[in-house]
């Protein structure tokens, strides 16, 4: 019910979003949609404790949005998460290291090795069809490779 421009029991609503966008948060974390719903939340408790008109409230909402999402930003970029295993989408990083078998003789840089059941480009000093290598680097899906 709206009288004199203001939305009577529309806190509740507010709070509703902010719990909505906090379970929406944990169901497809993204670390976005929590700053939503804090947004959120701090309009519902103004608008409970100062009885903010409609209008009043989506401004109050979009104000509090933007501050809460730079404040996260902020946050997020000077409290960067460090992975316990930085390589765990790199597969080409995570071979280096490795010794490998020639399948495809290395001539003028580029050949190919075989890795586990799999062959991948190589580039390197020239070798032998069956000469091992030692994987030392990659880029992209060729692997830089040197004579054991």
């Amino acid at each position: 019910m709206i009288v004199d421009g203001i939305l009577i029991g529309a806190h509740w609503w507010w709070l509703v979003a902010a719990i909505v966008l906090g379970i929406a948060e944990i169901a497809a974390p993204g670390f976005f949609l929590v700053w939503l719903a804090a947004a959120a939340a701090l309009v519902g408790v103004l608008t409970y404790a100062l009885a903010l008109p409609v209008l009043a409230q989506a401004i109050s909402f979009a104000l509090a949005a933007l501050a809460a999402v730079h404040v996260g930003r902020r946050w997020i970029a000077a409290h960067p998460a460090v992975s316990p295993d930085p390589l765990l989408n790199d597969r080409a990083g995570r071979l280096v290291g490795e010794t490998v078998l020639v399948v495809e003789p290395i001539l003028g840089g580029s050949g190919r090795v075989k890795v586990g059941d799999g062959v991948w480009n190589a580039r390197g000093p020239d070798a032998e069809l069956g000469a091992r290598v030692r994987i030392v680097g990659a880029h992209g899906t060729t692997l830089d490779v040197e004579p054991v």
